[in-house]
This record gives C-alpha cells, structure tokens and sequence, in this order.
C-alpha cells in the first residue's frame, strides 16, 4: 500500500504495510498542497496525476483536502487500486507539571484502514 498523503506512515502504518513516498515522487507531495481555492479542473487534474503515481500498488492509503479524495478515490478505483483511509483511535493523556499546570496531549493509534466509498 503506498501511502498518498502528505505525512509519513506512523510506525503502526508501516507495519501494516504501508510504503511511504520516496524522495522521487515529491511532485505528488506538492500536488496534495492547495493555495488558493481550486477550480474543478484543477482538482482533476491533480486527482488523475496523484493516482497515477500509485500504479502497480494494488492500494493507497489517502487523506487530505476533503474536496480532493472522492475525485482521488475514483481515479484510484479506475486504475484497479484500492483507496483507503487510515483510521486511528484517539488517546487523551492527561500530565501534571511541578507547577500544578495540567498538560492534555492526543495521542493517535493506528488500528486499522476503512475503504473510501465511491458512489
């Protein structure tokens, strides 16, 4: 499963058998970034060029820009791999300093991946 999203696969992910992008297809990186407002056009254009660097992987883990992962799922799906997105559960950890300050900190645990629907 190659990983299509802008951050690196947590140890639980590569473990899972999640690959991350490597330094060659940085271009997919900049395609997943927005600036400015997209047009319809432009999110195509990026879904088509992002699921095309996913060829010979039989799935791809995604995340991102809402507007952005159904276009990416179904050229995903149209080339024979299978979209996922990661899923995690969430852990509060609560730490109390010497100073009495309570400190709140969301730990993420991958616990497994859920298939992006495409209608």
């Amino acid at each position: 499963m190659i990983n299509l999203t802008m951050h690196p696969a947590s140890p639980d992910q590569l473990s899972a058998g999640v690959i991350n992008l490597d330094e060659g297809l940085e271009g997919v990186k900049r395609a997943l970034q927005f600036e400015t407002p997209p047009s319809s056009e432009e999110i195509t254009a990026r879904a088509e060029f992002i699921a095309s660097a996913a060829v010979g992987y039989k799935s791809a883990m995604i995340g991102g820009a809402l507007w952005l992962m159904a276009p990416l799922a179904a050229e995903l799906r149209a080339r024979d791999i299978e979209p996922l997105f990661a899923f995690s559960q969430r852990e509060s950890v609560e730490t109390v300093g010497a100073d009495g300050a309570v400190t709140k900190t969301n730990v993420f645990r991958h616990v497994g991946f859920v298939p992006a629907v495409v209608l």
